[in-house]
């Protein structure tokens, strides 16, 4: 199957988003990032979409997204964190594009999210203790969707935008 849309999952603070945007101007593909998309269309912050709607009212509005975002040719996707614990963003996920699941420990997510104040699972008790927990429970997934694994910590994103591609090219995907 000939795949040409490139869909980014990992933890928060994996660099999704900027790693996506890098890779989208090399690729000259279009860059969407499922979480802005979700705001740009209800006006609304992610925060506030918990606090209104809950995760679950959350986790509909990301369906949706990335049911018709994976439809998209030629698209990098970064998607949320937490896109990855419905079966249905998966199965998307997994047979509209190709995944690169971008990996990074614990410490260093927890370094890269600690002033953001737009990650609502963060904002309420220990940060690090969510964040471990979340990993443990979403990790299985992001390994058993991935075409492709890197581990993003101390690595500059050209060199993580360059694997990506090379991987592309030897799977003549690009």
């Amino acid at each position: 199957m000939h795949k040409e849309s490139i869909f980014l999952i990992g933890p928060m603070g994996a660099g999704k988003s900027t790693v996506g945007r890098a890779l989208a101007e090399r690729l000259q593909y279009d860059f969407v990032d499922s979480d802005h998309e979700i705001e740009a269309r209800t006006g609304a912050t992610i925060p506030m979409i918990f606090d209104i709607e809950g995760e679950a009212g959350f986790r509909d509005r990301e369906e949706a997204v990335i049911d018709e975002l994976t439809l998209r040719p030629q698209i990098v996707l970064a998607t949320g964190g937490g896109a990855v614990e419905r079966e249905i963003n998966r199965k998307h996920l997994r047979t509209r594009g190709f995944v690169v699941y971008l990996k990074s420990p614990v410490e260093s997510l927890i370094q890269r999210t600690k002033h953001d104040r737009n990650r609502p699972l963060l904002q309420h008790g220990n940060a690090e203790e969510v964040l471990r927990n979340l990993m443990v429970k979403r990790e299985p997934w992001y390994l058993e969707m991935a075409d492709l694994v890197i581990e993003t910590q101390q690595v500059p994103v050209h060199r993580v935008v360059k694997t990506i591609v090379d991987q592309l090219l030897e799977e003549q995907i690009i």
